[in-house]
C-alpha cells in the first residue's frame, strides 16, 4: 500500500475514533486497501472474492501484448458453477457510449442535429418537460439538459416500470433540476429520450443499426439487445446484498463479454469504429469510457492513455459497500499492472 493510500485508510479511523466509536467505519474497504498487494491481477480477484465479491470477470489489453481474461467466484452461485471470462454481462450504462456513437453517426449523415430541441424532435412532450423548447439534442447526449432523472424516483428500483412510457411518465411535468446547459447532473431520461429517437429517426430497431454499423465493422458477435436475444445460462448471475435471489432474468438492456466490451472501448479511443468526420464530432458530446450499474450488475470500462491500456472490470454483486469495493480493486488491478510492468 503507498503513502497516500495510508494516509487515506489513517484519516477515516481517525474521524471514527474522534466520534467515539469505531462501529461506522467501512471495513469491508479498509479491508480491500490494507491488504498487501498481490503480484498477479488473478490473485487480485481471488482476494476481491474472499472479501465478499460473489464474481468477477476481467479483460486486459495492453498494447503490444496479447489481452488477459480471467474470472474469479461464481458464474451462478446456486448451481456452483464457477465464473468463466466469457460470459455475458449487463452493461447498464456502459450502453449510453454505443447510443452517443449511433447519435454521431446519425448527425455526421444529416439525419439528425445536435441543435434542434425537444420539441422538435417529441412535439408530444411540449409543456410536460420544463425548457423543451431549449434542451437540444447535444444537451441531451451531454447529461445537461436538467430533466430528471427517473431511476430516482421514490422506490423505482423495488419495481421498475417495464415499458419506455411507464418511465418518462415518472418524470413528466416535474420541474428542471436546472435551467438547460448551465449544469451537469447524470439522468437516466435523457437517454431514454435518445433511444426513442433513435428508433424514431431510423424506422426500426436502433439494435440493428448498432448491429450494423458498429458491432459487424468491429467483428463483435457477443454483444446483445437484451435477454430475449441470448441464452440465459450464459449470462452471469447477479446478486444484491441482503437479497438471496438470482436477478439475472430481470431485463435492463444490453449484454455482453468483456471482450466485446474490451474491443468496443479500444475502437472507440482510436477512432476506428468512426467513420470520416465521426470521430470529432463524439469528442465533442460525449466521453471515452464509462461506468455501468443495475441491481446485481456493476462494471468499469476505462481507456488508460498513458499506458495504452483497456481494463474492463465485471463484478456481479451489488449494495452495501461493494461499489466502493470494485474501485479500490480496480485501482489495485492498475497498482498490479504497473508493477509486474516495471518488473519486466
Amino acid at each position: 500500500m503507498n503513502k497516500k493510500m495510508l494516509k487515506k485508510v489513517l484519516k477515516i479511523l481517525f474521524i471514527a475514533a474522534s466520534l467515539g466509536s469505531l462501529a461506522f467505519v467501512p471495513w469491508p474497504i479498509v479491508q480491500a486497501w490494507l491488504a498487501p498487494l498481490p503480484d498477479s491481477v488473478q490473485e487480485q480477484l481471488d482476494d476481491a472474492v474472499a472479501i465478499g465479491f460473489d464474481g468477477c470477470i476481467v479483460y486486459i489489453d495492453q498494447a503490444g501484448q496479447a489481452p488477459t481474461y480471467l474470472a474469479a467466484g461464481y458464474h451462478d452461485r446456486k448451481k456452483e458453477i464457477t465464473a468463466y471470462p466469457e460470459a455475458l454481462f449487463k452493461m447498464a450504462s456502459i450502453s449510453k457510449l454505443y447510443h452517443a456513437v449511433a447519435i454521431t453517426k446519425l448527425v455526421k449523415s444529416g439525419r439528425l442535429s445536435l441543435d434542434k430541441t425537444v420539441d422538435d424532435y417529441f412535439p408530444e412532450l411540449k409543456g410536460k418537460i420544463e425548457n423543451s423548447d431549449r434542451i437540444t439534442l447535444k444537451m441531451l447526449v451531454q447529461h445537461r439538459s436538467g430533466i430528471p432523472n427517473y431511476t430516482e424516483h421514490p422506490g423505482y428500483w423495488a419495481d421498475p416500470p417495464r415499458s419506455r412510457e411507464e418511465n418518462l411518465q415518472l418524470v413528466l411535468n416535474l420541474p428542471a433540476r436546472f435551467e438547460p446547459d448551465q449544469g451537469f447532473e447524470y439522468s437516466n431520461t435523457n437517454y431514454l429520450l435518445i433511444r426513442t429517437l433513435l428508433d424514431r429517426t431510423l424506422g426500426y430497431s436502433r439494435h440493428r443499426y448498432i448491429q450494423e454499423t458498429i458491432l459487424q465493422p468491429l467483428q463483435l458477435e457477443n454483444t446483445f439487445s437484451s435477454l430475449d436475444a441470448v441464452d440465459p445460462e450464459d449470462v452471469m448471475s447477479g446478486y444484491f446484498e441482503g437479497y438471496d435471489g438470482d436477478l439475472k432474468m430481470d431485463d435492463y438492456g444490453m449484454l455482453a463479454t468483456a471482450r466485446d466490451v474490451g474491443v468496443f472501448l479500444r475502437a472507440l479511443n482510436d477512432g476506428s469504429v468512426f467513420a470520416n468526420g465521426e470521430r470529432e464530432i463524439y469528442t465533442s458530446i460525449y466521453q471515452l469510457e464509462h461506468t455501468g450499474w443495475v441491481p446485481g450488475y456493476q462494471s468499469m470500462a476505462r481507456y488508460h492513455q498513458d499506458t495504452d491500456t483497456v481494463v474492463i472490470f465485471f463484478v456481479n454483486s451489488t449494495g452495501g459497500y461493494n461499489w466502493n469495493i470494485m474501485e479500490v480493486v480496480y485501482n489495485r488491478i492498475l497498482s498490479i499492472l504497473e508493477k509486474n510492468k516495471d518488473a519486466g
